[in-house]
This record gives C-alpha cells, structure tokens and sequence, in this order.
C-alpha cells in the first residue's frame, strides 16, 4: 500500500509541475475575454455605436460643407 501512495504521489508532482499548454489556455481565455468585451461594446444598441455613429455624421457633414462651399 506505501508503494501505491508513493507512486501516485510522485505521479501528481509530476503532473503539477508540467506547465506544457497553459499558455495557449491564458492566450484562449484572452480572446475570449476580448471577444465578450467587444461583442459589448459594438452591440446595436450600446452607446459606444450611437456616439460613433454621431461623431462620423458630424464629421461627414463638415466635410460636405467645406467641400461644397
């Protein structure tokens, strides 16, 4: 029984200490992340796109106006 624990406890050290493929987790969990926060953020009905939206008229019909006159 001593030699069974002593095995899966040297098993599981090893397992602990093998950090092979967290990076590509930590990088997946990034786009996630920025995945959610831009799906907010350009959302139809979010404020970022109105106030977008009002700055371009604006700057389109400043730039009609000077082009025009």
């Amino acid at each position: 029984m001593n030699k069974f624990y002593c095995n899966t406890m040297a098993f599981l050290a090893t397992y602990k200490k093998d950090e092979r493929g967290v990076t590509a987790i930590e990088y997946g969990l990034i786009g996630v992340a920025m995945a959610v926060a831009l799906t907010a953020a350009f959302a139809s009905d979010g404020n970022l796109m109105t106030a977008l939206n009002t700055a371009f008229t604006k700057i389109t019909d400043s730039l009609t106006k000077i082009t025009a006159g």
